[in-house]
């Protein structure tokens, strides 16, 4: 058996501590996962846009905070915007 690197050594010790609680809805949020990577394979078209550094620094936090990469994460909100399920916070308060 081959030796753990320090990431899985750090890694086995938190979970002999408890540290890592499985996920809840485990069902669902594969389901998730797969809609993005469904999603993701399914690209046929190339577009290029130009983003601030501001603005593309905060796409990869919540991309990251997601887990997922954050090409996938802005296809994923430029889908649900031409869907019309993307809806300004303003907007959706003024309908409630």
């Amino acid at each position: 058996m081959r030796r753990l690197n320090h990431n899985e050594v750090n890694l086995r010790k938190e979970v002999e501590r408890g540290e890592w609680k499985p996920v809840g809805r485990l069902g669902s949020e594969r389901k998730r996962y797969e809609k993005y990577a469904e999603a993701t394979l399914k690209k046929d078209r190339r577009v290029n846009i130009r983003l601030s550094g501001k603005d593309l620094s905060a796409i990869q936090k919540r991309a990251l905070d997601e887990g997922i990469p954050y090409q996938t994460l802005i296809a994923s909100l430029l889908h649900k915007y031409a869907a019309g399920r993307l809806v300004e916070r303003s907007l959706a308060r003024r309908s409630s």
